[in-house]
């Protein structure tokens, strides 16, 4: 079993909910867990290459985002392939307001919007680190293989969005750190109408 990342504890200011992980075991829900894992992983790629093609001068930027985003589509092959596997048919979810509640936050100006964005990439890759840990016990053994093998990789990515928005910001961003940490976990804490990867307290 793999080790969740004792920085990832701290850092987040909260652990999944035990309702939410009560909803992720539920066999009525593993086609849903699945599609949402996967569009999770198509979004994760699309966000570092957006990142590529808007700051083509922050050289540390381009190399770390590409190799993330060969990642996470990687994921993606491999979260479909299970699906397959599995006769799961991939449709359209509507995504919960995890991620929204998050960037409604983003500032105005160039510098400090990087920054942020940055952040939060953070925050998305911790959680789902954390998650995978969480949830994997309670999956089949296929699927509790997959999930733990992902937390190496999900660990690196929050690590590598944290120490670019350290290095890009040119200044101490702890506050900003802590003001998006409240924000993520009143987000992962307030109630959501719709289950999915991300989403906050089951309603």
């Amino acid at each position: 079993m793999a080790v969740l990342l004792p920085e990832i504890e701290t850092f987040l200011q909260c652990e999944t909910p035990q309702a939410w992980i009560d909803e992720a075991k539920k066999p009525e829900n593993m086609d849903i867990l699945l599609i949402d894992h996967a569009n999770c992983e198509k979004k994760a790629a699309f966000t570092a290459l957006n990142l590529i093609m808007k700051y083509t001068e922050l050289e540390d930027l381009q190399h770390k985002m590409s190799r993330l985003a060969r990642e996470e589509l990687r994921h993606f092959e491999q979260v479909a392939a299970i699906m397959k596997k599995r006769n799961v048919t991939y449709r359209y979810l509507e995504a919960s307001k995890y991620a929204d509640r998050l960037r409604q936050h983003l500032r105005k100006t160039a510098k400090e919007r990087l920054t942020d964005i940055l952040i939060i990439g953070a925050y998305i890759e911790a959680r789902s680190c954390e998650r995978f840990f969480r949830v994997a016990p309670h999956l089949d053994d296929e699927l509790n293989y997959f999930y733990n093998a992902l937390i190496k990789s999900e660990g690196r990515h929050y690590q590598d969005y944290l120490k670019l928005a350290e290095q890009y910001a040119g200044q101490s961003i702890d506050e900003r750190i802590a003001f998006f940490g409240e924000v993520e976990k009143a987000a992962i804490l307030t109630p959501d109408s719709v289950f999915r990867f991300h989403s906050g307290m089951p309603a």
